[in-house]
């Protein structure tokens, strides 16, 4: 499409001096649609994370007001700052691991758990300040760049069926077929064959569309209802401050806090990089605004634990947002607006079912794994460890796990390979860093 067809904002407006949409070849328009629909694929969120936090024991309002407001807030900032489509919230994997692991597992009283959030998020800060994460992120070899993009792709593609209720676990097989004859499932096949056949046609909101049409039946044939429209917010007093810092600082948390850092870190640094490289936003696969993109991203980190959330992330989600053209930050300032709205509009946000945006997910999961092709298929030594970085996600549930196996594979394989010097020190560092953690701690998660 020529970039006069597309009728960007004009000149010297606000929005094209803020988010220069000329420059990224998109329209006021399209960021508006993309950033609608990010949201809807990962507005899941502010209904999860509280149902989460609460087996943690935490207020289940208060857990829904800080989620709402720290994804506006790092959305908001990861726009304006940093100028990318891309959103954030509090991270899936890791609510999970700050329930099941830390609280209900290692016997900390959630105050705590938030407090070791909050000291990973300082560390995550110092490191983006002082320009470490960056320089950690230039040192990962381009076969890694892209496993993490494909990885990306399979986990999103297992979080698509297993929401769409097309996987299910098994005792057995540890995963196998769901039940086909749920009217959910159903509804979430039809959603992903619209998808594929819109964006056959080149239909730009083939994602949307979908997402609409498949919560639209769900009233008439999966029994879906509305809760009501309209509430006021609850009370985030009960976590807001709420963090135990000296209770983080104890021996068992200790190493918590390590594990919250080094997740956070290649948890968001993957997602940044595959979505801006789905977007087309890489120049000679790097990011341009990779620093302010870090800065927004580890904020988020810090606020979410002094509201009272689990560490919040850059999300996969976004990549259903980029597909329907969204290419600046315009896009995440729309998600943060209608994270807002949801203080205020829950009953309403709780319309759309998982397997309404499922279909979308697995969509864009498809199209991420196409960057498999760049690989260098005649060199074992990158093309073992991009494999294991990627089929280690999914199968782990964890973008940590696998990058963290990758990268020891990668340093294993050049050092017995004869080829060592071709490893950057930034390397075998982080390699080491992953090796001493399964050793000592027990794995990524």
């Amino acid at each position: 499409m020529k970039r006069d067809a597309i009728s960007p904002a004009p000149s010297g407006g606000f929005l094209e001096r803020t988010f220069q949409l000329a420059e990224h070849g998109t329209s006021v328009r399209t960021e508006l649609l993309a950033g609608l629909t990010t949201f809807l694929t990962m507005a899941y969120i502010v209904f999860v994370n509280p149902s989460i936090l609460a087996d943690a024991g935490m207020p289940r309002g208060a857990v829904f007001v800080a989620t709402c407001l720290v994804a506006a807030l790092g959305s908001l900032i990861m726009g304006l700052y940093a100028n990318y489509p891309i959103a954030l919230a509090p991270g899936m994997g890791l609510n999970a691991y700050f329930t099941y692991v830390v609280v209900q597992g290692l016997g900390f009283a959630w105050p705590a758990a938030l407090g070791a959030v909050f000291i990973s998020g300082l560390c995550f800060l110092i490191v983006t300040l002082t320009g470490l994460r960056a320089i950690i992120v230039d040192g990962i070899p381009r076969s890694m760049r892209i496993a993490i993009t494909a990885g990306i792709g399979l986990f999103l593609a297992i979080i698509a069926l297993k929401n769409a209720g097309i996987v299910a676990a098994s005792p057995a097989t540890f995963v196998t077929l769901g039940d086909l004859h749920r009217p959910g499932t159903v509804l979430a096949v039809i959603g992903f064959l619209m998808v594929a056949v819109l964006s056959a046609r080149k239909v730009r909101a083939a994602l949307l569309s979908s997402i609409l049409t498949v919560t639209a039946l769900s009233f008439a044939v999966a029994g879906n209802g509305f809760q009501g429209i309209v509430s006021l917010p609850p009370s985030i007093t009960p976590t807001l401050f709420a963090l135990d810092i000296p209770g983080a600082l104890s021996g068992g948390l200790l190493n918590v806090i390590l594990v919250l850092f080094l997740v956070e870190l290649f948890d968001a640094t993957g997602t940044l990089m595959g979505v801006a490289n789905r977007a087309g936003l890489l120049t000679e696969g790097r990011m341009r605004r990779l620093d302010r993109a870090l800065m927004a991203d580890s904020v988020s980190v810090f606020a979410g634990s002094l509201l009272g959330t689990s560490s919040t992330t850059a999300y996969l989600e976004s990549a259903s947002g980029v597909e329907e053209g969204g290419r600046t930050g315009l896009t995440a300032v729309t998600v943060a607006v209608l994270f807002l709205a949801c203080l205020f509009f829950a009953p309403l946000a709780a319309a759309v079912p998982l397997y309404a945006t499922a279909p979308a997910l697995f969509y864009v999961a498809c199209l991420m794994l196409r960057e498999l092709a760049d690989l260098d298929w005649d060199d074992r030594t990158e093309v073992i460890p991009a494999c294991v970085t990627a089929l280690l996600m999914p199968f782990t549930y964890s973008i940590a796990t696998g990058v963290s196996c990758g990268f020891i594979t990668y340093a294993v394989l050049k050092l017995f390979a004869g080829r060592a010097r071709e490893v950057k020190p930034v390397v075998w560092v982080i390699a080491a860093i992953f090796l001493f953690k399964f050793v000592a701690v027990g794995g990524a998660h």
